[in-house]
């Protein structure tokens, strides 16, 4: 009798949660992310949230090995914890990184849908984003007029980075380990949410294949929400400096 094929052992797959005063979320979404299975890891990155959030994570991390906390104290902001979080989940020996927010907006039962579309051998990519934009997608929990804007932040994007995504603004991403060292994460430069941007067109520009999911996006329940319109506008402006670097052959 021929010998039998030894399984396929699961990806190592990290969740990365960049926090900011997240103490009525994180526990919660974190034991729902690892439910998802025993190759699941959760990664809190947190920039010392005046509420405790990082206390809270390094309290339940004592009786549970797979959530881990990178607390920071200095150089904060989404992007640096965002670059800090992807490098450390490398560092862990991930095979997949999965980024995504902590407020629940993202929702864990998608993870497992995005991470299956990355390793779909028919049909590789190197990063799959969670898409309000495409079959399946909705963003119906919020008001009209933040629809609209997001539209036309979508529009504006593509436009200017020549991206082939319809939703450019999606944070909820699922990255091959892969990729993320070919597009040299370590690199960013982004210190706000156009890191997302900034990530995206890197990814783009190495011709490196992109997919999206359709998810549910709702509005968080708990907490409250630091993104300002003007943490908005100034990321859309660093969107005018990523195409002006590319032009420049400096990116």
């Amino acid at each position: 009798m021929a010998p039998q094929a030894s399984p396929v052992p699961a990806p190592s797959v990290i969740v990365t949660l960049p926090t900011w005063n997240e103490s009525e979320n994180v526990l919660a979404l974190s034991q729902a992310l690892l439910a998802l299975g025993p190759n699941y890891q959760v990664l809190v990155v947190d920039d010392n949230s005046p509420d405790g959030t990082w206390k809270l994570v390094a309290e339940a991390g004592k009786s549970e090995p797979r959530l881990h906390l990178l607390h920071r104290t200095s150089d904060k902001g989404r992007g640096a914890a965002g670059r800090a979080g992807f490098l450390r989940a490398l560092e862990m020996g991930a095979d997949v990184v999965v980024e995504m927010d902590a407020d629940f907006s993202h929702q864990p039962r998608f993870v497992p849908a995005l991470v299956a579309r990355l390793l779909d051998p028919a049909r590789e990519v190197g990063l799959v984003l969670g898409s309000r934009a495409v079959a399946g997608g909705s963003d119906d929990d919020r008001g009209a007029l933040r629809r609209l804007i997001t539209l036309a932040a979508n529009l504006y994007i593509r436009i200017l980075l020549g991206v082939p995504v319809k939703d450019c603004n999606s944070g909820f991403r699922c990255w091959r380990r892969s990729t993320l060292e070919r597009i040299r994460v370590q690199d960013t430069f982004s210190k706000g949410p156009a890191i997302v941007q900034e990530l995206l067109f890197k990814t783009a520009r190495e011709k490196i294949g992109i997919a999206e999911v359709g998810i549910e996006f709702i509005e968080r329940q708990r907490g409250e929400s630091t993104l300002t319109l003007r943490i908005l506008l100034k990321g859309y402006t660093t969107v005018l400096q990523l195409r002006w670097m590319a032009l420049r052959g400096k990116l």
